[in-house]
This record gives C-alpha cells, sequence and structure tokens, in this order.
C-alpha cells in the first residue's frame, strides 16, 4: 500500500498547520479522535428511522432481482456479484443460453468471502486479467479494505486454484498485463525510486515466468514528475502490437508502440484520446487540431489507417463531429463494428458505425431522455450490451449484434414507485451568462416547496446523467423528497471545452454554476433556502466544502464525501500530484493565488454561519487522503462551528468494502439529510 502519512512538519514550504498530526492515517492519537467524533455522529442519527433506511436500501443492493452485468470472454459470459450470502462476492460465469433465463445456471471460479477466511484477509474484488485468447489464466488483483493499492496474484482458470510459484505482486498501486502466457509487462514498486511522485509505476518491465521480478527486463521508463506509466500487448491474430505511454499529467500523454529497442512516437496532440483496433486508429483530440493543413474541432473522433498514419501518409476522416448540443460520450468496439455513445443536452443516443465508410446507424429501441451506456462490447465477435435507464425507468440490458435489432436481456425491478414521479429540465445562466442545465425529480402534484437534494461534481470531464438509482429513490423520491442533479461546467457534459474552461484558474465557474442551480430552484419555488441540502464526493467533495465557506447562505444542509479540502497540500498526499494539471499547482505562487480564493480549508470562517454538514471519509482511502475531511471538521470545531463526522475503517475512495458498509453509509446521508431540511 502506498504510504499515508504525512509529508514532515519541518518542511519549510509547508504552512502552520496546527492539525496535520490528523494525516497520520493509523496513528493511535488520529484513530482516537476519529472513533471521538464517529460515536456522537452515530448516536444522534443511527435511530429507528435511520434503521428502516438501511434496511430498505440494503434490500436495494443486496436483491438478486438486480441485473447480473457480464462482459463475454470467448464462450462464457463473466459476472462480478455482491448479494446478502456473498457480501464480498462472486466472479463466476455463465453461457448465454442460460443467462437469457430467469434463473442462469452460474459456474463460480472465485468466492472472494471464503478466500478472505481462507487468507484471514478482508480482501475486496479489484478485477481478473484474462490471458486472451486461451482464457486459461488470470491475473486477480485484491484490495485490502478497498483501497486503491492491490495484491496480484496468478489464477488458474481450468483447476480454479492460485498458482503457488505463479506470477504473483505484493501490495501496490501496480498496472500488469499479458504478453503472452509466460510473460507479463508489469509496472508497479520496484523499489526507492520506482514510482512516479503520484504514487503510481515509473518503470515497466517485461517480466517472464521462473525468473525473479529484480530480473525483468525494463521495456519503458518515464519520470518521476509524470502521473504514471505503463506498457500492454495487443495480441490480436494479425495486429500483435506492444504499446507503452507516459501520463505527463492528468490530461496528457505520450503513446508509443514498441519495437524490440525502438520506441515509435504516436505523433497525435499530447491531450488527445486514442484507440487502436486491428487496422484502425481513433483520434479525439481534447483541443482543436490542425492536421495537413485541415483543422479539426476539440470533441471531434478522427479515423485514420494505423500503418499509414505512423508512415505519414494517412488521411484522417471524421467520424463524429460536435455542436453547440451534442459530445461524444463513449466509444466502443465489436471485431467490425464501432458503438457510439453520444449526449445532446445530457440525453443518450447510440450509433453503429461501419469503418471504412464510417456510415452511422441510430440503434433503435432507445428511450428518450435516458442514459444509455456501452456495458460490455465483444472486440472478437459482434456482440455488444446495453444498459439503459432514467431517473424514473429502471435499468433496462439490451443485447445486440446490429443497429437494426436489439433484445431485450433482463430488466431491474422498480425499487420505488415511480408513478407519480415528474422529471424535468431547466437551464439557469450562471454568472457569466453560460446556460447550465439541470434535472429535477420530484411528485408531479407537489404545490409547495419541499425538501430538496441537490448533487454534482464539475470534474475531470466526468459527465452526470440521468440514470436509476434504486437507494437514492427508496430512501429520498420516494419519501416525497425531490432531487435535482446539477450539469455544470468542470464535467463533460458537452463535451472537453465544458471541462476546459473550469480547470484551475477557471474552477470558480464550477462553484459560481452549482450556486446558480441552488438559486433557481428556489426562484422557482420548488424548494426554500432551510430546504435545500446538497450532496458530492471526491471532487464533489470540494464542491462541498466551496459552498460551505463561500456560498452558505445558500443551503439548508450539505454531506460532504471522501473530499478534497485543503489545497494547499492536496499534491503531498497520496495521488493528489496527479491532479495538477485540473487544479493547479499550490506551491507556484501564480496559481496559489487563484487556489486560495476557494481552498475550504483556508477559508474558514468564525463569525459566518454555516449550515450543518456531515463529513464521510474512509481510513483506507488511499487516492484521496482522510486527512483533508479530518482537517476540516478539526478546523471548523476550532472556528465553534457544529458538524458531524464519520470515518468508515475500510471502504477505500468508494467510502464502503461491501453492500452492509454502503447501506450504512446512504442511511446515515438521508438519516441527516432528512433531520435537518424537514425542520
Amino acid at each position: 500500500m502506498a504510504s499515508m502519512t504525512a509529508q514532515p512538519a519541518e518542511d519549510p514550504n509547508l504552512p502552520d498547520d496546527p492539525y496535520l498530526w490528523l494525516e497520520d492515517v493509523t496513528d493511535a492519537p488520529a484513530l482516537d479522535w476519529v472513533r471521538a467524533r464517529n460515536k456522537p455522529t452515530q448516536a444522534e442519527f443511527c435511530d429507528a428511522r435511520f434503521e428502516q433506511l438501511r434496511t430498505e436500501a440494503l434490500e436495494v443492493l443486496d436483491t438478486d432481482a438486480r441485473i447480473p452485468y457480464v462482459r463475454r470472454r470467448g464462450e462464457y459470459l463473466y459476472n462480478f456479484w455482491r448479494d446478502a450470502a456473498n457480501p464480498r462476492g462472486l466472479w463466476r460465469r455463465t453461457t448465454l443460453d442460460s443467462y437469457r433465463s430467469d434463473s442462469p445456471e452460474w459456474d463460480v471460479l472465485i468466492d472472494v468471502d471464503e478466500l478472505g477466511r481462507a487468507d484471514d484477509e478482508k480482501w475486496v474484488w479489484a478485477g481478473a486479467t484474462v490471458i486472451e485468447p486461451e482464457l486459461t489464466r488470470a491475473l486477480v488483483s485484491l484490495s485490502r479494505g478497498g483501497s486503491d493499492a492491490v495484491v496480484v496474484r496468478e489464477f488458474d482458470m481450468l483447476t480454479r486454484e492460485f498458482i503457488p510459484d505463479g506470477f504473483a505482486l505484493p501490495e501496490a498501486k501496480s498496472q500488469i498485463g499479458w504478453a503472452d502466457p509466460d510473460t507479463v509487462l508489469v509496472g508497479t514498486d520496484f523499489g526507492p525510486g520506482t514510482l512516479t511522485e503520484s504514487g503510481y509505476p515509473r518503470i515497466a518491465k517485461r517480466w517472464r515466468r521462473g525468473t525473479p521480478l529484480a530480473d525483468a527486463e525494463t521495456v519503458f521508463e518515464g519520470s518521476g514528475t509524470d502521473v504514471s506509466i505503463s506498457a500492454n500487448a495487443d495480441r490480436t491474430p494479425g495486429f500483435e502490437r506492444t504499446f507503452a505511454s507516459r501520463a505527463i499529467d492528468f490530461w496528457n500523454d505520450e503513446i508509443f508502440e514498441v519495437r524490440g529497442a525502438e520506441l515509435i512516437r504516436i505523433e497525435v496532440p499530447s491531450d488527445a484520446s486514442v484507440s487502436i483496433h486491428r487496422e484502425w486508429l481513433l483520434i479525439e483530440p481534447r483541443t482543436d487540431w490542425t492536421f495537413s493543413g485541415a483543422t479539426y474541432r476539440a470533441g471531434s473522433l478522427l479515423a485514420a489507417d494505423y500503418d499509414e498514419f505512423l508512415s505519414g501518409t494517412a488521411q484522417l476522416q471524421v467520424v463524429f463531429e460536435p455542436d453547440t448540443h451534442t459530445c461524444l460520450h463513449q466509444s466502443a468496439w465489436t471485431r467490425d463494428r464501432l458503438l457510439l455513445v453520444t449526449l445532446a443536452d445530457v440525453a443518450s443516443r447510440v450509433e453503429v458505425v461501419t469503418p471504412g465508410t464510417w456510415r452511422r446507424a441510430a440503434v433503435s429501441g432507445i428511450p428518450a431522455a435516458t442514459n444509455t451506456v456501452v456495458v460490455s462490447a465483444d472486440d472478437t465477435g459482434d456482440e455488444f450490451f446495453l444498459d439503459s435507464s432514467g431517473f424514473d425507468q429502471p435499468s433496462r440490458l439490451l443485447r445486440g449484434t446490429e443497429a437494426e435489432h436489439l433484445e431485450q436481456i433482463k430488466s431491474a425491478p422498480a425499487f420505488f414507485d415511480a408513478e407519480n414521479l415528474d422529471v424535468q429540465q431547466y437551464f439557469v445562466p450562471s454568472k457569466d451568462g453560460t446556460s447550465i442545465p439541470y434535472f429535477v425529480v420530484r411528485l408531479r402534484d407537489a404545490g409547495t416547496p419541499g425538501p430538496t437534494l441537490l448533487g454534482g461534481y464539475g470534474g475531470f470531464e466526468s459527465s452526470k446523467t440521468p440514470g436509476y438509482s434504486g437507494v437514492l429513490g427508496r430512501l429520498w423520491l420516494a419519501r416525497g423528497g425531490t432531487y435535482a442533479m446539477a450539469n455544470i461546467r468542470g464535467g463533460g457534459e458537452y463535451g472537453p471545452g465544458w471541462h476546459t474552461q473550469a480547470i484551475r484558474e477557471g474552477r470558480h465557474k464550477v462553484d459560481e454554476d452549482f450556486a446558480a442551480v441552488a438559486d433557481d430552484l428556489v426562484k422557482r419555488g420548488i424548494t426554500t433556502v432551510d430546504q435545500l441540502g446538497a450532496q458530492g464526493g471526491s471532487n464533489g467533495g470540494l464542491l462541498m466544502g466551496i459552498m460551505l465557506t463561500k456560498y452558505p447562505e445558500k443551503f439548508g444542509a450539505l454531506v460532504c464525501d471522501v473530499p478534497l479540502l485543503d489545497m494547499k497540500r492536496y499534491h503531498l498526499l497520496l495521488a493528489g500530484a496527479s491532479w495538477v494539471a485540473e487544479y493547479g499547482d499550490p506551491d507556484n505562487p501564480d496559481d496559489w493565488a487563484f487556489i486560495s480564493k476557494y481552498s475550504p480549508y483556508q477559508n474558514i470562517s468564525a463569525s459566518k454561519r454555516y449550515p450543518p454538514v456531515l463529513f464521510t471519509t474512509s481510513t483506507r482511502d488511499d487516492r484521496v487522503h482522510p486527512g483533508h475531511a479530518r482537517k476540516m471538521v478539526a478546523a471548523l470545531e476550532k472556528a465553534g462551528h457544529r458538524i458531524w463526522y464519520y470515518e468508515n475503517i475500510e471502504g477505500g475512495h468508494a467510502g464502503a468494502a461491501d453492500n452492509e458498509q454502503a447501506a450504512f453509509k446512504a442511511a446515515l446521508s438521508y438519516s441527516f439529510l432528512w433531520r435537518m431540511l424537514s425542520a
């Protein structure tokens, strides 16, 4: 596991921080401090209503009626599944014919609960990389308590056993994949100097079976200031290639094909997304790009013959071009077709594209105003699976092999009564006049303002889309609450420009957009200030911290989950250095000039009246340091504010390691919100 200890307090670059000791995650005094705050929060909100909420949330999370989402490997469909009997989960598989039935016959490969008992570890499943096309071995990643750092062990899919002398890695934020049945490409903690400042691999090596890891051959090496490096092998027959890449920062990469000792740079803009499938190269520039005398818009999807592009003779073809309302949201390959998901004012559209001609055919049967995504696509065949849902429409799993014919394979149950719910989309001008969309889900006949929960994220080009949530529906909507979802800048709802205008010195636009939506909810009579709550996690937790310190008068309550809050030190903690391209470098005086204006930890006021706020985090979060939430709470207490705090000892960045913990966390948040917004 990456070190979770703070930088030394005597570092001359650090501010005078009286709560630096709370960054020492597992230190006894810090854990005593945590327990002393968990206890009153539980005593205050874990009442009879909490228990009912927790029970209902767990029913949603554990029910066997959920859709078991799958991906194809050879003749089998694979799934990872958690339920009440298997809280840590089962890695299992079935056939398509069996999957079509109401009660598929599942072949269990790994029982994580049983494995944890045998190993005396609280394992959390972190995925498996199966060798293809052989499908005989897998590199299984297991996390202790849900952290990003994982242990890797080789698994024999024929004997159903871990291989004692197989490929294995100790706990680290590793990257590993198959090069052939007896070779892997691996980036991990090889010792001092082999990790980046962000805590990710800096060196990729070729490791052959039966040899010590220390003797593995270096394939690619990056800089310590890079976010990370990686290497991977494409084993598609006839298109065998090895690639290496370095993430210079969160948004800029250099990608190479490795041919023996030669590194051949794929000469695309460093901020472009690139994918290679068989003979095709796809390029999605994040800024306008001029190539061979033609300029292509940011957010376009461009195609070229891969070999011709490397030789400098390629002609780019436009597969998709965005407009003011529409952006590319997702793409995925089957063997001979390309799937595109686009968003038009945040509503999904799916198309199947024929390579070469790049003719696009709309997939029929997708309801309007829904969130539809590609769950999986078989890049060795023609099969794909789509999931389609809306705020008031449970998920449907659709299987297709072409645009014209979709088969509904599964449908999720309705976890709450949505018959009387109404979904509306509104637009409100932000401070600079930009039109910001948001959705409102409420009772159709709601004639008076009521308790309203506003959600938002606003970062890393991550889009908030109108999907179904059984937990939100049961614990909030079915009880008469209103839910609003803000599509603020910083996300990707309108393509890369929606994001890039709100990074670094433009970061203020994120909170201005969110505040504008909050004001509009009150102006429209949907809620009142006292009845308006907001919730966000991670980058969204930073947003909640900004709402607390800059816009406290607009909210009746806030829930701030696994948050970033101390923006003076975020880059020194865990994966924080990887986000400097998003937020700026606080050690640069010019950058700190704009960061300091919103960093919640540095902007606490003892004289302002703050709304009630619940902070949650996880001791095992090794992505966003729990010290952010701890120190913020300590400083708020010192300033005389009443706050509530809960820290889960497990859970990682998700805040929960299993359904039981997730149900507890959801019930705690909604118990808090109902108490604060119904008074």
